[in-house]
């Protein structure tokens, strides 16, 4: 019989929050193995408990788990089972998910009005060349609670130019580096369809997006990383141009 070593964290969505406390049992199925200490399991499934707090020593923080490109941020268990000679010593890893402390309070709404018009675009060489268009809306906060979704109102006045969809676009950007220099990266997490064809004329077309666990995090600055939030909203036309309004966000656990 294969020995089978697995890690058991007590609760089932393996989340927790700094100074909590971390448990649950290692579970050992076998028929019968021989270790180093104490010397031999029993045939069956054998549990060891663990427990112990979730807690940094001095001025270190518990930054919250966060998957990135060029930032990652992962917390995990290891257990180690030696084994006598003629037996493999057995390894088995755990993720773990630690969320920051949350803010006590409320979070202060910043809604954002906007026009997007071929004026208002940014990086354009041939502003003349593109099709008139007069897009309105707002975004109900860019100071956002992780657990609550992003919404707004986007609105097309008026366009030459056929729609042919619009797109809400989740942007990451991680910075990284020390005092000698630092590099600075952009990398979509997401992009939601929300408007498919050419959209009726002065009609509120709403945005309601959920951010996604592990690939977005309460927006972090420390000495030598960082990771921020935009949001882009972006329009493509049946001639393929391609119009795009971005949003920095501020993201906060509540």
């Amino acid at each position: 019989m294969e020995t089978i070593l697995d890690i058991k964290i007590k609760r089932a969505n393996k989340v927790y929050y700094a100074g909590e406390m971390l448990s649950g049992p290692i579970q050992v199925l076998t028929s019968s193995i021989e270790i180093v200490k104490p010397g031999k399991f029993p045939s069956g499934k054998t549990e060891i408990p663990f427990e112990f707090p979730l807690h940094v020593k001095g001025n270190k923080v518990l930054y919250e788990t966060y998957h990135g490109v060029f930032v990652n941020i992962q917390y995990t268990l290891r257990y180690d089972l030696k084994c006598s000679l003629l037996a493999k010593d057995l390894t088995k890893i755990c993720e773990f998910i630690v969320y920051s402390t949350p803010q006590k309070g409320k979070s202060t709404p910043s809604p954002v009005d906007f026009t997007i018009t071929p004026e208002t675009l940014q990086n354009v060489k041939e502003r003349a060349s593109l099709p008139k268009f007069l897009i309105i809306g707002h975004l109900n906060s860019t100071n956002c609670v992780i657990t609550q979704p992003l919404t707004g109102e986007p609105v097309v006045e008026y366009s030459e130019a056929a729609i042919k969809n619009i797109e809400l676009q989740l942007v990451r950007v991680e910075t990284c580096g020390c005092v000698e220099g630092y590099a600075r990266d952009a990398t979509e997490i997401q992009n939601i369809q929300f408007a498919d064809g050419d959209v009726c004329r002065s009609l509120s077309v709403p945005i309601y997006t959920i951010f996604p666990g592990l690939f977005t995090c309460p927006t972090l600055e420390t000495t030598n990383f960082k990771v921020e939030f935009e949001v882009n909203i972006v329009v493509l036309l049946h001639d393929d141009h391609l119009i795009t309004e971005n949003f920095p966000l501020k993201l906060c656990r509540i």
